[in-house]
C-alpha cells in the first residue's frame, strides 16, 4: 500500500470498499479494493479468491455488467470493474454454475429461469440492457425481485415459447413459473427516442435464445456505429449559419470576458 496515495473513496459494494489512488512512481490512477476480514482465522474470503481468479482469466468468464461497473479513463478506454459475481466458464455442459451471476436488472432471462449451464450470451444480454439504458437514460427492466424482473422482460419482449426458444423447457424453473400469454410490444415503446439503427441493434442483443444474440465482434460492425453524426444543429430555414470554429490551439484567456464585465453594476450605472 506504500506504493499508492489514496485520494478518496469511490464507493462500497457487498464485499468491500473501493478507493481511488495514485501510483507514487508512475502517476497512474488506479482503484484499490479493501476487503474486510470478518473472520481472520478463516483466511481470505472465498468471494475475494474467486474475484482474483476471474481477473487472471478475464477472457473466459461472464461479468457483472452494469453501468456502475463500466469505467472510462481520460483517453476513452473502457475498463470493467467488480468481479465479485463473476464466474469462470468451462467447456460446454461442464460443471453447473450458480444463476446469481449478474445484477438483477441486467440478468439474462435464462438466469431468471434458473439456468445452471450458460455461455457468454448472458454478457451480451447485459450489454443490450446497458445500451437501452443509455438510449432511455433509465433502466429498461427495473424489477424489485426475480419474479418481477422476469415480468418486466416479458411485458416488453413477449412471453417466450419452447417453439421459439427450444432450450426454455430445459431450464430448471420454467415448469414452476407460468405467465399469461402476451405478444411483444413494439420496440418503439421501449426506447421511444431511439433511431431505427439503434433499435435494430438493441433487438439483436435482447433475444431470448442465447445463441441468437448478436456477438460482440458483430455488434461492432453494425450500421449504428457508422451512421452520420450531426455535431451542430441545422441552420434555420431561410438563412445559413457557419458552424463555430472550435480550434483547440486557440488560447482560452482571450475568449474570457474581462473581470470588470462580471462585476455588479455601480449605483447609477445604466447597465
Amino acid at each position: 500500500m506504500d506504493q499508492y496515495i489514496v485520494l478518496g473513496r469511490i464507493g462500497e459494494g457487498a464485499h468491500g470498499v473501493v478507493f481511488k489512488a495514485k501510483d507514487r512512481e508512475t502517476g497512474e490512477m488506479v482503484a484499490l479494493k479493501k476487503v474486510p476480514l470478518r473472520r481472520p482465522e478463516e483466511g481470505v474470503p472465498p468471494q475475494t479468491l474467486r474475484e482474483i481468479k476471474a481477473l487472471r482469466e478475464i477472457e473466459d468468464h461472464p461479468h457483472d455488467l452494469k453501468p456502475a461497473n463500466l469505467l472510462l479513463d481520460g483517453t476513452g478506454r473502457l475498463k470493467l470493474a467488480d468481479f465479485g459475481l463473476a464466474r469462470v466458464l468451462a467447456t460446454p455442459r461442464g460443471r453447473p454454475y450458480s444463476h446469481q451471476v449478474a445484477t438483477r436488472w441486467y440478468r439474462a432471462p435464462e438466469l431468471l429461469y434458473g439456468a445452471r449451464h450458460y455461455d457468454e450470451g448472458v454478457d451480451l444480454w447485459a450489454v443490450g440492457c446497458i445500451f437501452g439504458e443509455l438510449l432511455n437514460l433509465s433502466p429498461l427492466f427495473p424489477g424489485e425481485n426475480d419474479i418481477e424482473q422476469l415480468c418486466c422482460v416479458l411485458r416488453a419482449l413477449g412471453t417466450p415459447s419452447p417453439r421459439a426458444w427450444p432450450e426454455l423447457s430445459e431450464l430448471p424453473d420454467y415448469p414452476k413459473i407460468r405467465f399469461r400469454r402476451q405478444d411483444p410490444a413494439p420496440l418503439e415503446q421501449l426506447v421511444p427516442e431511439a433511431e431505427p439503427a439503434a433499435r435494430d441493434l438493441l433487438r439483436r442483443f435482447l433475444r431470448y435464445p442465447s445463441r441468437q444474440r448478436i456477438r460482440a465482434h458483430q455488434a461492432l460492425l453494425h450500421p449504428y456505429f457508422f451512421g452520420p453524426l450531426e455535431l451542430t444543429p441545422p441552420p434555420p430555414q431561410g438563412g445559413s449559419r457557419q458552424p463555430p470554429d472550435f480550434n483547440l490551439d486557440t488560447p482560452l484567456l482571450p475568449a474570457l470576458p474581462p473581470p470588470g464585465a462580471l462585476a455588479p453594476p455601480a449605483p447609477g450605472d445604466p447597465r
